[in-house]
């Protein structure tokens, strides 16, 4: 199965195609040093700045609406906060926080996450869960799937729909009038952070291209998109819940369509 794709989706026009880059960010890059530890102390600003945690705990909040003790896992959770945020406005949620980095995982460890009564650690890829299926009520990939091409979105699709009721994806939304954030960028991180943050706006998905993407990740993936201020894509990806024996089964239209019958936003 091929996954050679824009990321601005199958049907993403010359502009969107001139507009996406190739470019590795420092944050990918096992020699970029202290070039990556300034421009994730940048990313972690800008976050806290624009209220990007809050804007993702407040999502990941609202998909766990009404169930009890729930169980969250975060992929990428970098320095932790919107774990250590969900901790805080949940009372009763259990948060397995988890990255592909053993590093990362270690200065988890070593923080107050580490010793937090409600919290797991543990070392685990994104596109490959070594976990049973449905051990969480939700995971959670903030800011991270830009990160991964396109083969690997589609196994984040499908394992993180295995393993978790729902799957919350929250990152930038597909703009070139998004660029105009880079002094901002510019000013949190220095130089480090504005080289990634705009080689991140270049490299996001958009809503098209996740939909592709779910339509072909090997698993019965239903997805929704929407925008949320002040540019993020918050997408929500779930499987049908199994038929019962002799159930009518009743097709929805809007999937003849295809995906923009399905957006929200």
């Amino acid at each position: 199965m091929t996954f050679d794709m824009p990321r601005g989706g199958p049907e993403a026009p010359w502009w969107d195609r001139k507009f996406e880059t190739g470019r590795a960010e420092y944050i990918d890059r096992p020699d970029s040093g202290e070039k990556c530890h300034r421009a994730l102390r940048g990313l972690d600003r800008l976050q806290r700045l624009t209220l990007g945690y809050r804007t993702v705990v407040r999502h990941a909040l609202a998909q766990l609406d009404g169930v009890d003790s729930p169980r969250v896992l975060e992929l990428g959770a970098g320095y932790g906060r919107v774990a250590q945020r969900l901790l805080d406005r949940h009372p009763t949620a259990r948060v397995t926080v988890s990255d592909v980095n053993p590093r990362v995982v270690e200065r988890l460890r070593a923080g107050p996450l580490g010793r937090h009564p409600r919290v797991t650690t543990a070392v685990l890829d994104a596109t490959d869960i070594d976990a049973p299926d449905g051990v969480w009520d939700l995971a959670v990939c903030a800011t991270s799937a830009h990160h991964l091409p396109p083969a690997g979105v589609a196994a984040l699709l499908r394992e993180g729909t295995r393993v978790a009721r729902r799957l919350l994806i929250v990152d930038g939304w597909r703009s070139p009038l998004l660029l105009a954030a880079a002094p901002l960028m510019l000013l949190t991180g220095g130089l480090p952070h504005a080289h990634d943050g705009v080689i991140s706006l270049r490299k996001v998905y958009s809503s098209a291209a996740l939909y592709a993407l779910a339509a072909r990740c090997g698993a019965p993936v239903r997805l929704r998109t929407r925008f949320a201020p002040p540019g993020c894509l918050v997408a929500v990806a779930t499987r049908p819940a199994p038929r019962r024996p002799g159930a009518v089964e009743h097709h929805d239209n809007r999937a003849r369509h295809g995906h923009r019958a399905q957006h929200d936003g």
